[in-house]
């Protein structure tokens, strides 16, 4: 059997490759939608974990397979306006106190550690009881943070994924910790 310049067997080259096109579109459409996202850092919020112009990748799924941890840097709709999607670090969860005593972060009354943090002087805040079903969200730059001290906790049912890769720049390019 012989084929015809511009065919393979019986199917056209063209043809192919439409479907392989296809294919390809459809899969990272799929994979964008409900898996991985990325999302671009445009504030100083989150410095010095986050820079401005950062982009990272946020896995959608985790968050089906276990809850959040203390400490996920996470990307969630922002309480206030939906519309728009915020990045922060996960404090505390429904039902605990959270206080800032002393350039201490102190939850139901015991300090916690936050080595990711830069070493500067945070304002007092609190206390403030987390409402179940919900989370508390700093950034880690806290003196240039909008975060849950201004606007309250985050719902649940607002979380996108857990932020955790950096992939540009490529200098910058490392999981997210």
């Amino acid at each position: 059997m012989s084929t015809q310049p511009g065919e393979t067997g019986n199917v056209p080259v063209w043809r192919d490759l439409l479907e392989s096109v296809v294919l390809a579109v459809v899969l990272a459409a799929l994979l964008r939608m409900f898996i991985i996202q990325p999302f671009y850092i445009p504030s100083a919020s989150m410095e010095p974990t986050l820079l401005i112009n950062d982009r990272i990748i946020v896995n959608m799924l985790v968050y089906r397979f276990h809850p959040p941890q203390r400490g996920d840097v996470i990307v969630f709709r922002y309480p206030l306006d939906p519309s728009r999607d915020f990045i922060k670090r996960l404090i505390a969860f429904g039902g605990e106190t959270v206080e800032v005593r002393n350039n201490n972060l102190i939850i139901n009354g015991v300090r916690i550690a936050e080595p990711y943090l830069p070493h500067e002087f945070m304002a007092d805040y609190g206390p403030f009881k987390v409402p179940q079903g919900s989370y508390f969200m700093m950034g880690d730059n806290r003196n240039n943070s909008d975060d849950s001290r201004d606007w309250g906790a985050v719902p649940q049912k607002n979380l996108i994924g857990k932020a955790f890769l950096i992939y540009w720049p490529p200098g910058r390019m490392r999981l997210i910790k």
